[in-house]
């Protein structure tokens, strides 16, 4: 082991007490936006103790370029350096770090994170998309409506966008371990669409008319999608909802509530009908950027993609019209300490700590996740 990592041990488990509660982390290396979240194990869930979260843009310039630019590399040096600091100030025990799109479609995604690991010190794994799926569905867990069959978990990322279809009934019957063993997945899909590569690719449309546009394009992704319209009818059939992981849809959510600022406690669980959605859709997209930076729980950075976001997801509601979403303030991160804490242990391995940190998610710190 070189010298550097067992000092960064060493000063990992000074940072924490004999008796302290183990921490555990979870770091999301998006396609916009890098995260991180700590949390203590609880019964059935866990207890976050700090987050953090940052605008990285990392997969800025990557659909003309084919690769991470070398200023998206420096911002998120810049934001894994700060969650290398916290993780050690806290005295992180075990960590996991994951990347998704802008990572798995850059031709240098795994040159980039091979010079994470050797230069910041946090080990990445490029996961596959249903397998982002999958863990954004573990987050969702307790969100899920009980008088409902079906539920279509919704993740709107920056440079994707992933589908699940989830079987309901299974996991009133297995409850979560059950889900933490297999996710009762009916169907999914991906489409490489997201509010970033959206925006990208309709920037030289006039504002007025570039949220059509987008919404076109999302209505061709989808449209592609070979089970989509016996998915249809299958959900007309039985009692159904969306579950939104992204933030397009917790913005969304803020703004028809008319929230001043940003409370996840008052957005996270909170139902929106399409009708609502569709009603703050229009007003966003016909608004100029300065227009969108000044509404409350928008701001600056959302403001540039919130349109692209709201086009892929006024796409999904016209290919699957369940009529209602559920909002939500977690998915891929929260999946991801799921199933550290609680998932099935492989080898035995309940107690083993990792040898070098690994990956980790953010998210807002709050209550227990149960």
């Amino acid at each position: 082991m070189p010298e550097r990592e067992r000092g960064q041990r060493r000063k990992r488990r000074a940072a924490r007490l004999p008796g302290d509660t183990p921490l555990y982390g979870a770091v999301d290396l998006g396609t916009n936006n890098c995260r991180l979240l700590i949390a203590e194990a609880r019964p059935g869930g866990f207890k976050p103790v700090d987050s953090h979260s940052q605008a990285v843009r990392l997969g800025a310039g990557l659909a003309r370029e084919g690769r991470i630019t070398g200023e998206a590399e420096a911002r998120a040096f810049d934001a894994l350096r700060t969650i290398r600091e916290k993780l050690r100030q806290k005295g992180v025990g075990r960590v996991k770090c994951v990347a998704t799109q802008a990572c798995r479609a850059a031709s240098n995604g795994r040159e980039f994170v091979q010079r994470v690991q050797q230069e910041v010190g946090l080990s990445f794994k490029i996961i596959t998309p249903k397998e982002e799926a999958r863990l954004s569905v573990i987050g969702c867990h307790n969100l899920f409506d009980p008088d409902a069959e079906i539920a279509l978990v919704i993740d709107i990322g920056g440079g994707s966008t992933e589908l699940s279809w989830v079987d309901l009934r299974p996991l009133r019957k297995d409850g979560l371990q059950g889900m933490l063993a297999h996710v009762p997945l009916i169907s999914w899909a991906t489409f490489p669409i997201g509010v970033v590569t959206l925006t990208e690719h309709c920037l030289s449309v006039e504002e007025p008319a570039r949220y059509a546009a987008m919404l076109q394009i999302a209505r061709d992704h989808l449209g592609g999608f070979a089970q989509a319209g016996a998915l249809r009818e299958r959900m007309m059939r039985v009692p159904c909802h969306m579950v939104g992981t992204s933030g397009t849809v917790t913005s969304l959510a803020a703004v028809h509530m008319g929230l001043d600022r940003y409370v996840r406690s008052a957005v996270d669980g909170h139902w929106l009908t399409s009708l609502e959605a569709g009603e703050v859709t229009r007003q966003l997209a016909g608004m100029s950027l300065d227009e969108r930076r000044a509404v409350p729980c928008i701001g600056g950075d959302r403001s540039e993609l919130i349109v692209a976001g709201c086009a892929i997801l006024d796409a999904i509601f016209e290919a699957w019209p369940t009529g209602r979403i559920r909002v939500a303030d977690r998915g891929l991160r929260e999946g991801v300490l799921m199933s550290m804490i609680h998932g099935p242990k492989k080898g035995g391995a309940r107690g083993r700590r990792r040898r070098k940190p690994s990956g980790s998610v953010a998210a807002n710190a709050g209550e227990a996740h149960e």
